[in-house]
Order: C-alpha cells, then structure tokens, then sequence
C-alpha cells in the first residue's frame, strides 16, 4: 500500500477541473471508507474504480482536499505574480518615457543656457559700445568747451 501511496502522490494527471479525481484508468475514482479494524478506520480515500483489479491509484480525501487547496493558493499567487509581471513591464514602460522626456528637456534646458549666454554676451557687448558713445560724445562736448574758452 506504501507503493501506491507514494505512486499516486507524485501525479498530477489525476485531477480535472471539477470535484472529481481520476484514476489512472481515466475513470472517475470513487470515493472509499477503510472498513478493516485499526487506526485507519472510517477514514476516506479514493481509490481506482476497477478495485480489485486495480491501477494503484490511491489518495487519501483529507490530502486531495489539501492538495486542492494548495493548487488554489498556487493558481491565485500564480495570478499575483502574472499581475505583477504585467506592472513591472507597465512601469517599464513608462520609465522609458519618462527618461527619454529627461532626455529631451536636459537638452532643452542646454539649447536655452546656451542661447542665454550667447544673448548675455550680446547685451554686455551692446552696454559696451553704449558707454563707449557716451564717453565719445562727454569727449566732444568736453573739447568743445575746451576750444571755446581758449
């Protein structure tokens, strides 16, 4: 019974959507009570539905319903991670959009510096021939005044 045991619990080609377990004959495997004397008693298990001329299939109904609570649980995290995947490549994508925007405005913001400079350089050179004109003209006014008196 060991054998079986440990034969059976290693498939996972025994259950179909539903609340049917299948044997390895493909049938639906009934659901069984231990009728012999012993500590096993009155327990449920499932067993092939060609007993005696059985395949060896054999589960236990208190491992079946925990198994299909585990596959439950494995099925919703499996749900969760797809979810979570599908985010990541979400935020993925938007942080592509956002550093290629960075990209942009870091040039924008370099034309701009560059075109400050270059309209900077042509306000100080402006101020310049401005002060230069003005001390031109208080030059003349000063010869002038200078000619005139003498």
């Amino acid at each position: 019974m060991a054998s079986q045991n440990s034969s059976a619990s290693g498939s996972s080609q025994n259950t179909r959507p539903g609340n049917h377990l299948y044997c390895y004959h493909n049938e639906i495997a009934p659901l069984r009570v231990v009728r012999f004397q012993g500590p096993k008693m009155g327990k449920r298990f499932y067993g092939c539905s060609f007993w005696p001329r059985t395949c060896g299939f054999f589960r236990w109904a208190d491992e079946v319903n925990d198994e299909r609570e585990m596959r439950f649980l494995l099925l919703e995290k499996d749900t969760k991670i797809a979810e979570l995947e599908h985010e990541i490549d979400m935020l993925q994508l938007k942080l592509k959009e956002v550093e290629t925007k960075n990209a942009e405005l870091e040039d924008l913001v370099h034309e701009v510096g560059i075109e400050c400079t270059e309209r900077r350089l042509i306000m100080e050179s402006a101020s310049a021939d401005k002060k230069m004109g003005l001390y031109l003209v208080a030059s003349w006014i000063l010869f002038a005044i200078m000619f005139w008196l003498v």
